[in-house]
Formats: C-alpha cells, sequence, structure tokens
C-alpha cells in the first residue's frame, strides 16, 4: 500500500510539473543575441586641425561632426590651437592624442608638417592627412584641396579678368601665409603658374608675408601701395580674409579701383565681400566635403580598406555670378 501510494504521489508531482512548467521541457529558444556590429565596438577618432578659430576651420568642423551625426558608430573628437603660428600647442595636442589608448584613428591638419612627421613616426593605427600633407609612411591618405591646381586655376582668372578692366602691365604681387607652410607653399607655386602661363608677371621679389592675419595683411597692402603709386593689375592672397583686408585697405586709392583682389578659401565673408564690391575672386575649397572625406577615410582604413594616396576635396571659382548661390550652400551648412 505504501509503496502504490509512493507511486501514486509521484505520478501527482509529475502531472502538476507538466501543469505548471510543462513547457521547460518544450522551452521556445531565447531569442539570438546579435552579432556584433560596428555600432556595439564603435570607432573613436581625433580630428586636430591647424586652428578652431576662423571660418574656414569652422566649415571643417561642421564636416567632421556632419559624419559624425550620419554615422552613431563613430564618435569624432575635434580639437585645435587658437592660431596658426600655434605650434606648441597643436603638438601637445598630437602628442597627448597619440598616447591615448582610446583613439583609433588620427586626422590632422598639421601647423608644421615636418614635426608632425616625427611625432607620428611608428603609429600604426589610421592617420590622415587633413589640408595640408605630411610626408610620412603612417599617413595613409591626403584629404584636401590640391592646393597648386586651384590656385593656378585662380591666377589664370585673375590674368583674364584684369585684361577685361584694361591692364596692359599684368603684375601680381602676393601676400602670403606663413613661410615654410607647405600649404601656403604649394599655392603660391600655383598662382606664379597660373598668372604666367596666362600672360602675367608673378612678382616674386615683391611676396609679402602676413602669417595668414588679417591685420597683418593690411601692413603688407599699405607697403605695396607706398612701393605701387602706379597700381598693380593683381594682387592675390593665401587666404580669404587676407585678400579681403587688403582690398579694404586699397578701397579709395584711384589707382587700386580695378585691381583684381584673388583671395583663396570661399567662406561665407569672402561670398560677401564679392557680393558687395570689395574681393573680385574668390578659390573656394570644399571644407565641409574635406572634413567629412578624412573622417570617412579614417574609418574605411579602419575597416581594412585600402585608400588612394589623395583625395581631392574639390575647388572652384568665385565671382559675382554664382556667390549667392554659394553663400546660400555654405549657410546650410552650418544649420
Amino acid at each position: 500500500m505504501k509503496r502504490f501510494l509512493a507511486l501514486a504521489l509521484t505520478l501527482v508531482m509529475a502531472l502538476s510539473l507538466t501543469a505548471c512548467g510543462g513547457k521547460t521541457a518544450e522551452k521556445a529558444p531565447e531569442a539570438e543575441t546579435p552579432a556584433a556590429t560596428e555600432t556595439d565596438d564603435g570607432y573613436h577618432i581625433s580630428v586636430i586641425l591647424k586652428t578652431s578659430s576662423s571660418e574656414y576651420w569652422q566649415y571643417i568642423i561642421a564636416g567632421a561632426q556632419a559624419y559624425e551625426k550620419d554615422h552613431p558608430n563613430v564618435t569624432v573628437e575635434i580639437k585645435g590651437p587658437p592660431s596658426e603660428t600655434s605650434y606648441d600647442e597643436q603638438q601637445n595636442m598630437i602628442e597627448t592624442d597619440m598616447n591615448n589608448a582610446d583613439i583609433d584613428g588620427y586626422v590632422i591638419a598639421p601647423l608644421q608638417s615636418d614635426m608632425v612627421a616625427t611625432m607620428i613616426k611608428g603609429q600604426t593605427k589610421p592617420v590622415i592627412a587633413l589640408d595640408t600633407k605630411i610626408d610620412a609612411p603612417e599617413v595613409l591618405a591626403f584629404v584636401g584641396t590640391g592646393n597648386e591646381a586651384a590656385a593656378k586655376m585662380g591666377g589664370e582668372a585673375a590674368v583674364a579678368l584684369a585684361k577685361e578692366r584694361g591692364w596692359t602691365e599684368i603684375n601680381c604681387i602676393e601676400i602670403a601665409g606663413v613661410q615654410g607652410d607647405s600649404t601656403n607653399t604649394a599655392r603660391m607655386d600655383g598662382y606664379r603658374t597660373g598668372v604666367t602661363e596666362a600672360g602675367g608677371v608673378f612678382l616674386d621679389d615683391e611676396v609679402q608675408y602676413a602669417n595668414a592675419l588679417a591685420d597683418q595683411a593690411v601692413t603688407c597692402m599699405e607697403a605695396i601701395m607706398q612701393n605701387h603709386p602706379e597700381g598693380v593689375a593683381i594682387i592675390c592672397a593665401n587666404n580669404e580674409d587676407m585678400a579681403v583686408a587688403a582690398a579694404r585697405a586699397a578701397a579709395g586709392n584711384e589707382a587700386y579701383k580695378n585691381t583684381v583682389f584673388l583671395g583663396f578659401d570661399g567662406c561665407q565673408a569672402g561670398c560677401e565681400a564679392i557680393l558687395n564690391g570689395q574681393l573680385t575672386l574668390d578659390v573656394c575649397q570644399q571644407g565641409f566635403d574635406m572634413a567629412y572625406k578624412a573622417v570617412d577615410a579614417c574609418v574605411r582604413a579602419l575597416e581594412g580598406e585600402k585608400l588612394e594616396a589623395f583625395i581631392d576635396s574639390g575647388s572652384m571659382i568665385m565671382d559675382e555670378s554664382n556667390a549667392q548661390e554659394r553663400l546660400d550652400q555654405l549657410k546650410g551648412y552650418m544649420g
């Protein structure tokens, strides 16, 4: 009898388990954990600029931020020194980030290319040069404007316009940026070639260096007007801020009323200066696209893709016919 009761109790317990948890034996499989994705791991990209204080570099920042917004798996950390002569500050930024284990790749716009090449020696994480080349095997790609070709295009356009304005002696003087900077040198070479091939004369001995600063460009322009009271057909500048400053300094000087003032950058200030008649021509870089493509190149390198050595972000010539369209585009970038 005890054995029968024990057997019956066992049967009841089994039935009870089946009723309360019968699906234990037929338990539905748990949802599979999705395979790790790029979003799970993420990429942390350091973007170190020449400066963050000018309008041009604000478009660079906007382009890098846009890439981050479009790619949730990418974190972009952007920094830059106060000016384009703040060499020590940029070097400290680069050194700090090179020693940061949490950073996966680097986008660097060097103030001193040779120094940066030394600082990144032996770096195994992807390094992309932005705006200015870095001659080092660690650099997988240079993303930027073809500065020499773009400046050549500007020089040719300036000579053609100077001829239209009635100049017979077409001399060109450059107000240059930082002496020794590779971007400055490339633009100067391009201006020289464009002006010369189009029939003008590039006055190498009269180049004025203004360290990429508008206030120094005013001083340079005052010196040019003193040395050339008869006027000069073309004043070209390494950047837009200097070109606009030079044009303002020459405003009211009758000998310079038909001078072609040629800048380089294509920012909002340049668009407005052309629309109000101060600046004549501007070589426009595509800074927003440049930064977007540079961060993208760094990510693609992290994913194992082989990059082209040079990724051209494009350029165009701006004059009064397309300045408004360009201005509207730039305002859209800044949101």
